[in-house]
């Protein structure tokens, strides 16, 4: 068995392993999720939190690791006799990104289904969670099904399945720990909400720090149990500040003065919903008990905001996760009415019990929580040569709408998403076939109606069913995939009028939310001047997209034949490294061609290429003005695709929804 690295070798991550510990003290506040750049310990500290907690005793032999103190009387093993118990480590399980439904919940076991014929529960990891952690590395990556799995088991402690003929209930209360790289993607906000803290972590910029670091990690390499020898007393001593503090949380008082504080907080933050008071209301107790005190102070509550708060208070997938601490403490300030005499401030002195044991050596801490980005600037630096005359610095996006449903046509097989249609893993079961190679998903059904008028001749005695290779059946399923989104933006000067380059940067992050929400891959190539340029590859970070699109400066000629070629081979490279997932190209322009030889010819000629290869394109018209040469509509044919205006695009505009995004003419074809 491998040895974990020491929870309290960890250097700084001071407020990740603050709520790390925590949930360990009451799991009741609901989760962390650690967000973060890679390299910077999160699934390091996770794994280490699970040698910290104490063992659970549970009923011998139940799978479900019910309490024999007070079992469960739903439990499928049960009903359990009192008495028989066991004690064991507390479980961290990990879900694998790509885990199936039936390992996340549980299944009927085929085997004996079959064999025996007998219907028979087999347990999946909620089950192997309970009482103990569940981890999920890259959690944003999580395929929505087994998202939306995972919300229902948090919310209601327990996994109900039904399916497949077989009906079960069993408890599934665990601590959710999350971890994540945003540059990979963001969050669905009802997942988001779910976990009850949140830790930006980053790496430390002080060298001394960093020194330390990779010293106890070589360390730890070398001789891994002699590392773990070395921290032994550290970690015995936490071990025991948890168990006493888990003992002293039912005595910590939460008075009316510091709920009205944590009520202001929510209050003057504009978060949605009361999770957020629950889980503040939460956190600060188990800060008093944490530092040995039986009463919650002003300092556990202003801690529980900065833990609490910041992921709920995003609105849209774009904004910074942050809280403004002089806000803070004015709130809490304002309503620091009396509440009863201050009590003895425990062990660690008044407001000292939030951070847990430091181990680094002395120096600043990494920035955990600020969020902090420098903003762009408007056009302030030089842009690079080439983009022609007449360039014009960048302009801001207008408020983004929601917009119509732009769709790949046909049935793909590419990553689980929202956007169109394809054979997937999972989701609603269409029919059966015979596999074709191994065997992934069993349609029982099917295999039994196959093999039904056989049992006779195959000399069937007993319960069992006699089935042979030849009667299983692969079930068919119809699902949504995400798509690979590129954005041809035309950034030329007939763009560059101010208002009009707004609207369109309006339209274009409007499309950026939409596949930020359908779980899509973006790139963006934009042209201008005389050249086209790949502004962001194709990548999951729609936050990526949308700071390069607020940053785009304008002017200059219509090189159209370059950004569609540009394009084209930037289809071409991503075909290779991910030849399921299936292309949406939007071309955002007026439909000009300047510059160079011939360019209206030339952009005709690249755009043949993307309807030869059945790419779907959606041409987003941008010309405005009484007179309209009907340019876009021309591209729009040539590609195979058809065109929608502004206006059109719109959710709630009059025109229709855009469904076929290829065009009549392609059809015809």
């Amino acid at each position: 068995m491998t040895t974990p690295f020491p929870f309290t070798a960890v250097v700084g991550q001071d407020d990740l392993r603050l709520a790390l510990l925590l949930n360990a003290v009451s799991p009741a506040v609901g989760g962390v999720l650690v967000r973060g750049e890679k390299g910077t310990a999160k699934s390091t500290a996770v794994r280490a939190l699970s040698a910290l907690l104490p063992e659970v005793d549970v009923v011998a032999g139940c799978r479900f690791s019910c309490d024999p103190a007070k079992p469960d009387s739903a439990c499928p093993d049960g009903p359990h006799e009192p008495g028989a118990f066991a004690s064991r480590p507390s479980r961290m399980v990990e879900l694998p990104v790509g885990a199936s439904e039936d390992r996340l919940v549980g299944a009927l076991d085929i085997e004996r289904a079959l064999s025996e014929g007998v219907k028979a529960f087999e347990p999946g990891l909620l089950a192997d969670a309970h009482r103990g952690i569940l981890y999920v590395d890259e959690v944003n990556l999580l395929h929505d099904h087994l998202v939306d799995l995972l919300l229902d088991a948090a919310a209601m402690g327990a996994s109900y399945v039904e399916r497949e003929g077989v009906s079960v209930r069993h408890a599934a209360r665990f601590l959710l720990v999350g971890t994540m790289n945003p540059e990979e993607g963001e969050l669905r906000p009802q997942l988001l909400d779910r976990f009850g803290l949140t830790v930006e972590v980053a790496a430390s910029r002080e060298p001394d720090q960093r020194v330390e670091v990779v010293r106890r990690r070589l360390a730890y390499d070398d001789d891994p149990a002699g590392f773990a020898d070395r921290w032994a007393d550290e970690e015995a001593a936490v071990r025991a500040r948890i168990v006493a503090a888990r003992e002293l949380l039912p005595s910590v008082r939460l008075g009316d003065g510091a709920l009205r504080q944590i009520a202001a907080t929510c209050a003057a933050f504009e978060v949605d919903g009361m999770r957020a008071d629950i889980v503040m209301a939460r956190t600060a107790t188990a800060l008093a008990a944490w530092a040995g005190r039986d009463q919650v102070l002003a300092e556990d509550v202003r801690q529980a905001a900065l833990l609490a708060l910041p992921h709920r208070r995003r609105r849209n997938p774009f904004d910074a996760p942050g809280l403004d601490e002089d806000k803070l403490d004015e709130t809490l300030e304002e309503f620091s009415g009396e509440d009863d005499e201050d009590p003895d401030p425990g062990p660690d002195g008044p407001g000292g019990g939030g951070q847990p044991p430091s181990s680094e050596p002395e120096g600043p801490q990494a920035d955990g929580g600020s969020g902090a980005q420098p903003e762009a600037g408007e056009g302030g630096e030089p842009q690079p040569s080439g983009a022609g005359s007449g360039e014009q610095s960048a302009v801001r996006a207008a408020e983004p709408f929601r917009t119509k449903v732009l769709s790949v046509p046909g049935l793909g097989e590419g990553a689980s998403g929202r956007r169109s249609r394809a054979r997937t893993e999972h989701g609603r079961t269409t029919g059966a076939r015979r596999p074709r190679g191994t065997l992934t998903k069993l349609h029982l059904a099917a295999t039994v109606q196959a093999a039904a008028p056989h049992q006779r001749a195959r000399g069937r005695s007993g319960p069992g069913l006699v089935v042979r290779r030849d009667d299983l059946r692969q079930a068919t399923r119809e699902g949504r995939e995400g798509n690979l989104v590129l954005f041809v933006v035309d950034a030329s000067g007939s763009m560059a009028a101010r208002q009009r380059m707004s609207a369109v940067k309006g339209a274009v992050l409007s499309l950026l939310l939409d596949a930020y929400q359908r779980r899509d891959k973006v790139g963006l190539v934009t042209f201008r001047g005389s050249a086209a340029e790949v502004a962001l590859p194709p990548t999951s970070s729609v936050d990526a997209a949308a700071v390069r699109l607020e940053s785009l400066p304008t002017g200059g000629r219509t090189p159209l034949a370059a950004g569609l070629l540009r394009a084209h081979e930037v289809l071409r490279v991503e075909r290779l490294r991910d030849p399921a997932r299936r292309p949406l190209v939007v071309v955002v322009t007026d439909g000009r061609a300047t510059g160079g030889p011939e360019p209206v010819a030339l952009a005709s000629r690249a755009a043949r290429l993307f309807a030869a290869e059945q790419v779907a394109s959606v041409v987003v018209d941008c010309e405005s003005g009484p007179v309209r040469l009907g340019l876009a509509g021309q591209l729009a044919g040539e590609l195979g695709g058809t065109a929608v205006t502004l206006d059109e695009l719109r959710a709630d505009s009059i025109a229709g929804l855009v469904k076929g995004i290829q065009g009549t003419s392609r059809r015809a074809a």
